[in-house]
């Protein structure tokens, strides 16, 4: 192995650095969980701002990740993280001080931007850093556990601001640490842009924004609202947009995304296999977070800190995998990381109402340790299948589909336990008056506000009843994409042991 191909300190501590705004961008999404009753209290925001307060973020993040992989990759990763940094600092705070709700939806629209400009370039710059192999592999490892645990303990956080300060301490905190990355980026990162990238796409990045808001938008709204005008009209527009936007890709002269990208079977196979896993992944643990909170009674952040039990295990998964990753042919290592979560789905038909609480854990953990080992692995495929000058424009790939994928999860796999409850309630709530027998009906959170226990006794076994056989339909789709990904993914060279060279 070439050691001037060998990542060392400064190459590990700016990976450090890396990792920072992932974890806050991640956790931005959930740390307003608790403090959306904050915020309606002093802002008195419409039942419709209070889900733009919510979506605005996420709406954005989405529809903006392969805009600005492209942007990166022209004007220069780094120069395009530090100008992220800036603007989610200064957007943070616009938000901590917003005093309407139409400036707040504002300045959650502008995180998103923000965030958008981060996530691509991180990722991408960590190809610039890591030319050996399995220091990659492991850079990648800990990138994608920075993601997941800012996800994890945004809600956590966030119960503890709340608790000692107003809400908009929850924005705040990520100010110092767009600050230290401002103050360090430029000492431990290296710059990297696209030797010859051509004039930037501008139409193609609305018909992109557009699309992808539009979809997800309407994906969202089907699962909550069923076949209304407007979430059928938004997909479709959606749909619409997003069949153009190839068309464009394929025929300009400077597109946004390259699609001859998704002629390479490892690229096309991996963003697949990854945006299946992130639907599993989002899918199940939408269920499993109510069965904490509705179902065995807990507070939201005492259900927070009890998912965090299933970390060490978690991290023995990504351990294991990680020490494998040099060893075992990677269609072997994402096979098996999807024979876990398959085996959490399993484990999680098996719960009742009335189970104990480490049963529910033990199938969260499975998950948790069997998505995160399969994503790391599928991300460097991903980044290495790709040209370095394109690397970018492909971690936003990647990133784009595990948003779509994260909302199809929340979508179908709650529709299929929506459903499932919806039946069964129908004939238990004629003792209750109509309008809170509806209610009760529509969701568990209605049945448990209902204060009646026989209907809440009934709401919690119809709500585990969706589960489980929500969780038996995601048994089946792991499986049969564990076997695509094997059979796609065998032709996968083995693991390297020379470092590939540095991109020019």
């Amino acid at each position: 192995m070439n050691d001037n191909l060998v990542a060392g300190r400064k190459e590990w501590i700016g990976l450090a650095v890396l990792v920072l705004p992932c974890l806050l961008v991640s956790m931005d999404v959930s740390v307003l969980f608790f403090a959306l009753p904050f915020i309606s209290a002093d802002l008195g925001p419409t039942a419709t701002q209070q889900l733009w307060i919510m979506d605005a973020y996420g709406f954005v993040l989405a529809g903006l990740l392969i805009t600005m992989g492209a942007v990166g990759d022209r004007i220069g990763r780094r120069k395009l993280l530090l100008i992220g940094a800036a603007a989610f600092g200064v957007a943070s705070v616009a938000a901590a001080y917003s005093n309407s709700a139409e400036l707040l939806i504002l300045t959650r629209g502008l995180l998103g931007l923000a965030g958008a400009t981060l996530m691509p370039s991180t990722l991408a710059l960590i190809r610039n850093m890591f030319h050996d192999a399995a220091q990659r592999k492991t850079a990648i490892a800990v990138w994608t556990a920075g993601l997941t645990l800012g996800a994890t303990i945004g809600p956590i956080v966030g119960g503890f601001l709340l608790d000692h300060f107003w809400w908009g301490s929850a924005f705040l905190i990520n100010v110092p640490a767009m600050a230290l990355l401002l103050v360090v980026g430029p000492l431990l990162l290296p710059e990297f842009r696209a030797p010859e990238s051509g004039r930037f796409d501008l139409a193609g990045a609305g018909m992109s924004l557009v699309a992808m808001i539009a979809v997800i938008y309407g994906i969202k709204q089907l699962a909550v609202d069923g076949l209304a005008l407007d979430s059928v009209a938004a997909l479709i527009l959606g749909l619409a947009l997003g069949a153009v936007f190839i068309h464009r890709q394929r025929t300009t002269a400077n597109p946004l995304v390259d699609l001859a990208l998704f002629a390479n079977r490892t690229f096309s196979a991996a963003v697949t296999v990854s945006v299946v896993s992130m639907f599993c992944f989002i899918g199940i643990t939408l269920f499993t977070n109510q069965y904490l909170q509705l179902v065995l009674g807990m507070s939201p952040i005492k259900a927070a800190l009890w998912s965090l039990a299933v970390m060490p295990g978690v991290m023995v998964c990504m351990t294991i995998s990680g020490m494998l990753a040099n060893k075992v042919h990677v269609s072997k290592l994402v096979t098996s990381g999807l024979v876990v979560l398959a085996s959490a789905f399993v484990v999680l038909t098996q719960v009742r109402a009335d189970s104990p609480l480490w049963l529910v854990l033990v199938g969260s953990g499975l998950v948790a340790g069997g998505v995160l080992m399969t994503v790391s692995l599928l991300a460097d495929l991903i980044l290495t299948a790709a040209p370095a000058e394109q690397a970018g424009a492909a971690s936003a790939v990647s990133e784009t589909g595990s948003e779509l994928g994260a909302a199809l999860g929340m979508a179908i796999l709650g529709s299929v336990g929506a459903a499932i409850y919806h039946a069964d309630m129908a004939g238990r709530v004629g003792s209750l008056p109509a309008d809170l027998a509806r209610i009760a009906q529509e969701t568990l959170g209605g049945a448990v506000a209902s204060g009646d226990p026989t209907v809440i006794t009934a709401a919690r076994i119809a709500f585990t009843e969706g589960f489980t056989i929500t969780a038996m339909f995601g048994a089946v789709v792991v499986a049969l994409t564990a076997a695509f990904a094997y059979r796609t993914l065998r032709h996968v060279p083995a693991p390297a042991k020379k470092a590939e060279p540095v991109a020019a």
